[in-house]
């Protein structure tokens, strides 16, 4: 009798499995995260800068008429005002969504800001925790959270 063969079985790894990737709060349909997550964020970052009777609301509405414009189709805004109106800004979400381009305005005393700037345009990833740091930081640059 002769000895057969034996051939080994060599068992190949499977690949394993890729875990699917939670979604993130960014990844939300847009009115749920400003809604849910950025507006009460950004609420608690306000009051832990001291700004006590912050009131924001989340409308779509038009761009304020500036001086030689007029006003284009609506967007999604964010407007924030505290001391009795004395102090307002608005983030203004051109596109329906986080990433899309954002615009921001201040004014004093009820009246029309005089411009709209571009927002966050350097990012391309943003987040919540992003949004909220680069809300302050404009606020800051008005010197309207702290002092000189």
């Amino acid at each position: 009798m002769s000895e057969e063969t034996k051939t080994p079985v060599v068992e190949t790894a499977k690949p394993a499995a890729k875990k699917e990737k939670k979604p993130t709060l960014e990844d939300k349909p847009f009115s749920e995260f400003m809604g849910d997550h950025f507006i009460p964020a950004l609420q608690s970052a306000l009051t832990n800068q001291g700004v006590t009777d912050i009131k924001l609301s989340f409308v779509k509405q038009s761009l304020p008429t500036l001086t030689g414009a007029t006003a284009k189709d609506q967007c999604w805004q964010i407007i924030g005002d505290w001391q009795s109106t004395k102090r307002q800004f608005n983030l203004y979400f051109l596109e329906e969504k986080i990433n899309g381009s954002k615009a921001f305005s201040y004014s004093i005393y009820g009246k029309a800001p005089s411009t709209v700037e571009s927002f966050m345009i350097d990012e391309k990833k943003v987040t919540l925790d992003l949004m909220v740091l680069y809300t302050i930081q404009r606020l800051n640059s008005q010197k309207w959270l702290t002092g000189n």
